[in-house]
């Protein structure tokens, strides 16, 4: 659209982005921060709200910063690597309250978001595609925002450290053996994304390589001298996606070097992470927010807790050591098996599996239940379950959620029978927008 206006940021949306009230319009602006002032060109409109970036900022925060990323304005990945960390946080909090107050019609107090002491280097799970730019060079990175313009990254600043060096001689060795990056357009080469994943407590390192065609030509010999520049790395992993789709990992599996998978711990429990297990990015936040969550209720050996959309079974197995029993429910059924593995590695017996629909699950079950734990997807829980949960009268619940909207509707329903009695936003994604909230919930006498 080419336009230019200028005008004053006012609100920062849930995606992170300055919210402009230009005369009758409101503009999402990509870094922009409550305070400041900027010529913004417009680019496009969506649903009636109008997109755009900074051209020149006249009026600068105080709690603007220089980025460490160098791309970040350009990359998308992070929203606030321009704001101080303190910040971040209070944008954070204020998003909870904001969605708690105008959408679940809740006036309650909501705590300051939990932070990070050093809130750089935390992700333990990299994943980047690889392709060849318009002049034929082999680059790796992240898309471009609503595009599939690979922006190339040498080092990504909340990334483990030892993903860096490792990507970069994937590149150089597949420029050197000839193996060809896929071709979105035509379908054609090899090498689609590297996946890395990184233990925190442990010193085991796992790579992923998610290739177009099974056992690809010079696969030995790269494996060889891969291992040779990076002994650190403990397993290798080949995974084949053949298909036409913008879904990272495939189907078929192939082990190329070690076990094929590694292990981490969450409060004093080992964990098994394969290439495609669902497992928190954050291991050091996660034990915040676990331990968070599970100090907000009381559970003893009488007592039965569900843990509804359960993953691989991370909390509902820390909770175990402390109830009567656990039923976990997921409905996935690669992190099924996986918890059933992880209850088995950990010697636990009084927790029992299920997959399928959560809200299907507890509507056919008529035990009782005295704690649900429940850790939705983005989108949230849906009413078969709240329904069911609100019938059955369970005493108390803790939910977990990672979109504080979505969680507010879900509250919103929850209400009519229940007293939300503690609200903890905690920061699993410093540098972005994303933000995780615990909820207690009780009863209502």
């Amino acid at each position: 659209m080419n336009k230019i206006v200028k005008g004053k940021c006012i609100d920062i949306s849930s995606e992170g982005k300055g919210v402009v009230k230009y005369q009758k319009d409101i503009i999402f602006c990509d870094g922009l921060f409550i305070g400041e002032e900027a010529d913004i060109e417009i680019l496009y409109q969506r649903a009636g709200v109008y997109f755009g970036k900074v051209r020149k900022l006249h009026t600068i925060s105080k709690d603007r910063i220089q980025p460490k990323c160098k791309i970040c304005t350009s990359c998308g990945g992070c929203q606030y690597q321009q704001i101080n960390y303190q910040k971040q946080l209070e944008y954070k909090t204020n998003r909870v309250k904001n969605a708690i107050k105008r959408i679940a019609k809740i006036d309650t107090k909501v705590n300051d978001c939990i932070g990070m002491k050093d809130p750089y280097h935390y992700r333990n799970k990299i994943q980047v595609p690889f392709a060849k730019d318009r002049k034929g060079n082999v680059v790796y990175g992240f898309y471009k925002e609503n595009s599939h313009e690979i922006i190339p990254t040498k080092e990504c600043m909340i990334e483990d450290k030892r993903a860096a060096s490792i990507l970069w001689d994937i590149k150089e060795l597949i420029k050197k053996m000839g193996i060809p990056t896929y071709n979105e357009d035509n379908g054609r080469g090899i090498l689609r994304y590297v996946l890395i994943r990184t233990s925190y407590h442990y010193n085991e390192l796992m790579v992923v390589l998610v290739t177009s065609m099974l056992n690809f030509p010079g696969q030995r010999n790269f494996v060889d001298a891969l291992i040779k520049l990076h002994p650190e790395i403990t397993s290798i992993v080949e995974n084949v996606n053949s298909r036409h789709t913008n879904v990272i990992l495939g189907n078929k599996e192939k082990i190329l070097y070690g076990p094929g998978f590694i292990k981490d711990d969450i409060l004093g429990l080992t964990f098994e992470i394969s290439p495609s297990s669902f497992f928190q990015v954050n291991p050091e936040q996660v034990e915040v927010l676990y331990k968070t969550a599970l100090d907000l209720i009381d559970i003893n050996k009488e007592q039965v807790v569900l843990d509804a959309y359960s993953g691989v079974g991370t909390i509902g197995l820390i909770a175990s050591k402390n109830a009567k029993r656990v039923i976990s429910v997921e409905i996935v059924k690669d992190a099924h098996k996986n918890a059933i593995e992880n209850a088995k590695r950990n010697n636990i017996s009084n927790i029992e599996f299920h997959c399928g629909d959560a809200g299907e699950f507890i509507n056919s079950y008529d035990g009782d239940l005295d704690i649900v734990i429940m850790d939705p997807p983005r989108k949230g829980s849906d009413e078969k379950f709240l329904s069911t949960l609100i019938n059955k009268k369970v005493p108390q619940i803790i939910y977990i959620s990672c979109d504080p909207e979505t969680l507010a509707r879900d509250l919103e329903y929850l209400k009519q029978s229940y007293d939300v009695t503690y609200i903890q936003p905690v920061d699993m994604f410093p540098m972005t927008a994303h933000c995780e909230t615990i909820v207690a919930l009780s009863i209502k006498k």
